[in-house]
């Protein structure tokens, strides 16, 4: 099977390059910005008809579309997020490799959801952002093309390769550099939002039984599990061996977290005012349906948060 993987480069990129080159049956070719791509082609910027001639040459049975950008202003999220995608479908309309297009989406495009729910793929999109909205539009530009295509809907991707901007890579560079001070206090806010986690190579795989399937439409990819960020942040400091104080600058004067409880704290189920909101415009709760993933593709996740968390440590640790 002829694979190609646009993206390649970026966080959830690479795993998908590992898993689908750990196939025996795929040829894999890399499309992207960087110099380590097989063919260095800026999707931003470049035009439908030159993609159309390579995709003309190359004649893939599947594209990956792994590319895209979660920071900037809103002109540069619709740019990379949106227009690049455009340029995708267009292309492949006018081409003749009939190929399958597998995108990568994001759990921002539903936007905030009621506390204890479980987001399925029929709920109304409300993206409380820009990024959710640039990945948003995309996802319809996907539905629309009239293409064979499927949205892979990838909630709070987490693990080895995280990116420090990232809220748990935030976490863990926080801590890298409280150990290497001595520090027993570690301050921290925005600890009481609840998202869903899964980790970047159970998303690998999805992707790659995705590309083999014929489903269409839009599947969540997630754990099926919230998990607060405090509670997260207590599992990350148990791993690390932090035995200091974590100080939640959103909770009420005096209120802390023992990293080396086992079992966090119960809470209340109506949680305090966040006084640094997660950065992706869904609010206090994010919670996915996968149930679309498990009848459709066959697919669970079966990595857990903790070992998640603890390849995030292994690599912010190489810093001490």
């Amino acid at each position: 099977m002829r694979v190609l993987l646009i993206g390649a480069n970026g966080y959830l990129g690479r795993f998908v390059a590992d898993r689908l080159l750990a196939d025996p049956a795929v040829q894999l070719t890399a499309l992207g910005r960087g110099d380590d791509a097989d063919v260095r082609f800026d999707l931003a910027s470049g035009s439908p008809g030159a993609l159309t001639r390579f995709l003309d040459a190359v004649h893939p049975q599947v594209v990956v579309n792994c590319a895209g950008t979660t920071r900037g202003g809103a002109r540069e999220l619709t740019r990379h997020n949106t227009v690049a995608v455009a340029t995708v479908c267009e292309a492949l309309r006018r081409s003749g490799c009939g190929a399958r297009l597998v995108q990568i989406g994001c759990g921002a495009e539903y936007g905030p959801s009621q506390p204890g729910s479980s987001t399925a793929e029929d709920a109304v999109p409300r993206p409380g952002g820009p990024y959710g909205v640039s990945k948003l539009a995309a996802t319809e530009l996907v539905l629309g093309s009239g293409l064979d295509a499927v949205v892979l809907r990838v909630f709070s991707p987490a693990g080895p390769g995280t990116p420090a901007g990232s809220p748990l890579g935030r976490l863990a560079e926080a801590m890298r550099r409280a150990m290497q001070s001595g520090d027993g206090e570690l301050k921290l806010g925005g600890l009481g939002v609840q998202r869903d986690f899964v980790d970047v190579r159970d998303v690998a795989r999805a992707v790659h039984a995705a590309s083999l399937s014929a489903a269409q439409g839009v599947i969540n990819i997630g754990s099926g599990r919230a998990v607060r960020l405090r509670d997260a942040a207590a599992v990350l400091a148990r791993v690390a061996g932090y035995g200091g104080a974590l100080h939640e600058l959103d909770s009420p004067p005096g209120a802390h977290l023992r990293p080396a409880i086992g079992h966090p704290r119960p809470e209340p189920d109506h949680a305090g005012p966040v006084a640094y909101p997660y950065p992706d415009g869904c609010g206090s709760w994010q919670q996915a349906d996968v149930r679309t993933a498990r009848d459709r593709l066959g697919w669970r996740p079966r990595i857990n948060l903790e070992e998640s968390l603890a390849d995030i440590w292994m690599e912010a640790a190489c810093r001490i």
